[in-house]
């Protein structure tokens, strides 16, 4: 099992959620953050005075898959959240030990 951690632009949020329902991923968790990597932010001007936005808003989404999807649901997220500009996100792919269903009990890949 695997957690797939995505950042994405806000914009690209319902076509990420579809290309994942797609390949067969039942549920997401989405969180709106702010940060920067390489873009450094940018400036903005407001009411005259400029300003610099050094934290720009986006989206996380994490997502709990078997194995056997990760490779479709990975290739699903970079495809749909892809513009060809700086600040398209990044994913980041970790192990996941257990996961537990809190209603059932249930764990292991079952509880995803």
């Amino acid at each position: 099992m695997k957690l797939i951690t995505a950042i994405i632009k806000n914009f690209k949020l319902d076509e990420v959620r579809a290309a994942l329902s797609d390949v067969g991923v039942s549920g997401i968790t989405v969180t709106e953050v702010k940060g920067f990597g390489r873009q450094k932010g940018h400036t903005e001007l407001y009411r005259g005075a400029e300003y610099v936005v050094d934290f720009l808003p986006k989206l996380k989404i994490e997502t709990a898959v078997s194995d056997e999807i990760l490779e479709r649901a990975v290739d699903a997220i970079q495809s749909a959240a892809h513009t060809g500009k700086i600040g398209d996100g990044k994913i980041f792919v970790s192990d996941l030990e257990q996961v537990i269903r809190i209603r059932t009990g249930e764990t292991g890949p079952s509880a995803i």
